[in-house]
């Protein structure tokens, strides 16, 4: 029996679409496709398809049909309306972008473009072949190789099924206990045939994250790869739809994920990015039904992260002088606060006066500042510290104020800071006074 390490190849099925996905945002980074919501037409001259769920129930080609159009980005998402796959053909189908074109003149879309998740391995490999024809003036699996697997050192990650690859995959199990045979995919090979380990798939988690030195994609670009596109009807296996992802939500964070399942083979990609926390699953049999094993895993990971982070000492910077924000301060005449600094010139923060929010115990009443620019400053709560502190009914979430920015107004003459901000607490013209106010006990 074959032992598993993290330089055993598995199919990765259905995790091949990130490539033709990653090519799309790579191509419009560099300028080469002008928009993500160029119409495919753009690219491919002969495409027509029929659509009789759009408004004027005519092709995409007619004259006059207003239809949203079968973009790029809405390929890339599930939201091109494509079929799954092209009328009387299989994932084993050799024929090539032509015939598909001429096969799609008389096919239907299911959907009117950018209204309905529908799943299609038609879109994807349609994407990659144009792309690269038309754009990148390459074939899609040299561009990946070039642009995407030799940049990030994914040196057992690839399309090819050859002896030597064999010998050193993962051998595939049905769920009848069956070995699955190993084949090749035909025209559909950028939806679903490449192979890779566990090792090169955290080498592209983290470079979907931004957080290794072999990036890819710029940061803003990631941004928009990683944002939601719609939100699915109920039915759909996800809540909502990316490119290419399909996105449910997890503790009150997005689940970035790709799954794939093919003949005895699955695997899933998964990002939480706001934590910059990713999981890879390889699986050589079938994916349990009883339960998601990806859930279930970040059923832990997640409040162990977020408890991590919480727990983590932060940095706070003192200001270059902390004199012109030192001080007492009022809102409106109702909370107090006093603002001084420690013996590193970390600016403190700190409540007092008759109006305490009694809901919030002393220690979190105190905060640090820590210095960005001339006059602004991020809140640190003291670490650790609850997200929501319980108190009968009643609730008080720390984890939104922490992290939260202070803008201190600009100077007087007598070089001090008349004020300050809080926008995203809403909280407006926090004024300076001249000392301890007194207050008398009703």
């Amino acid at each position: 029996m074959k032992s598993f390490n993290h330089r055993c190849d598995f199919r990765i099925a259905s995790l091949s679409k990130i490539f033709p996905t990653l090519m799309l945002y790579k191509l419009w980074e560099d300028g080469l496709v002008d928009s993500l919501d160029d119409p495919l037409e753009k690219y491919a001259d002969n495409f027509t398809i029929k659509n009789p769920l759009g408004k004027s129930g005519g092709s995409l080609r007619d004259p006059g049909v207003r239809s949203p159009g079968l973009s790029l980005r809405r390929m890339a998402s599930q939201l091109s309306g494509l079929p799954r796959r092209l009328r009387s053909t299989n994932l084993l189908w050799s024929g090539d972008t032509e015939s598909a074109l001429n096969l799609l003149k008389d096919e239907v879309l299911v959907a009117d473009p950018g209204t309905r998740c529908h799943y299609s391995n038609v879109a994807f490999s349609l994407l990659a072949n144009v792309l690269a024809r038309k754009v990148a003036g390459s074939d899609f699996e040299s561009w990946v190789s070039d642009n995407i697997l030799v940049k990030l050192n994914m040196e057992d990650t690839g399309f090819n099924l050859t002896p030597r690859i064999q010998k050193k995959m993962a051998v595939g199990v049905y769920s009848n206990g069956q070995l699955a045979p190993l084949y090749d995919l035909g025209w559909y090979r950028p939806a679903g045939q490449m192979y890779s380990t566990t090792a090169d798939m955290a080498k592209l988690m983290m470079a979907l994250l931004g957080v290794s030195g072999g990036l890819v994609l710029r940061k803003d670009t990631l941004n928009t790869m990683l944002t939601p596109v719609l939100r699915c009807h109920d039915g759909y296996f996800a809540n909502s739809t990316g490119t290419p992802w399909e996105i449910n939500e997890q503790f009150g964070y997005d689940v970035v994920r790709k799954d794939g399942d093919l003949d005895g083979y699955a695997a899933t990609l998964s990002l939480v990015p706001r934590l910059k926390l990713g999981l890879v699953v390889l699986m050589a049999g079938v994916r349990p039904g009883d339960q998601d094993l990806v859930n279930r895993a970040y059923s832990y990971l997640i409040p162990a992260v977020q408890s991590a982070f919480r727990d983590a000492r932060k940095t706070v910077r003192p200001p270059p002088d902390p004199t012109p924000y030192v001080g007492f301060f009022t809102y409106r005449n109702m909370t107090f606060y006093e603002i001084k600094a420690d013996s590193d010139g970390v600016l403190i923060m700190q409540q007092f006066g008759p109006q305490l929010d009694t809901t919030v115990p002393a220690k979190y009443r105190t905060i640090r500042l820590d210095y960005l620019q001339e006059r602004v400053f991020r809140l640190v709560f003291e670490s650790p510290y609850p997200c929501k502190l319980k108190f009968n009914s009643a609730s008080v979430s720390l984890d939104i104020q922490d992290g939260q920015l202070f803008n201190f107004h600009v100077f007087t003459k007598k070089g001090v800071s008349p004020g300050f901000d809080s926008p995203g607490l809403n909280t407006y013209t926090v004024t300076r006074i001249a000392g301890r106010p007194f207050f008398i006990s009703q």
